[in-house]
């Protein structure tokens, strides 16, 4: 993952990154949000879900202490991050931002 991360980041389109873990609550919470995020934007964002558990050197390269936490890339720079659950809209908003 952590080769494929870079070429994923390094992409022209956003790319959101969704820091979760199985055994979280706001993470459960998180994912159908960003189903209905990548279902009104389409094609203009990529949605990426990595599990810390397994990711560890990733979520800690981060600094990822909290989840969910959320990432936001484009052409290799962090653009924005947020942990918590934010509602669906509030997603869009800042990823439309960045567009």
């Amino acid at each position: 993952m952590k080769d494929n991360f870079s070429n994923i980041i390094n992409s022209a389109t956003p790319v959101l990154i969704d820091f979760y873990a199985d055994w979280c609550g706001p993470c459960k919470m998180l994912a159908p949000i960003l189903k209905e995020v990548k279902d009104e934007l389409g094609d203009t964002v990529k949605i990426i879900k990595i599990d810390v558990d397994k990711n560890q050197s990733l979520a800690s390269r981060y600094q990822v202490r909290g989840v969910p936490t959320m990432l936001l890339f484009k052409e290799g720079k962090q653009l924005w991050r947020q942990s918590g659950v934010l509602q669906k809209q509030d997603i869009i908003s800042t990823i439309n931002s960045y567009t």
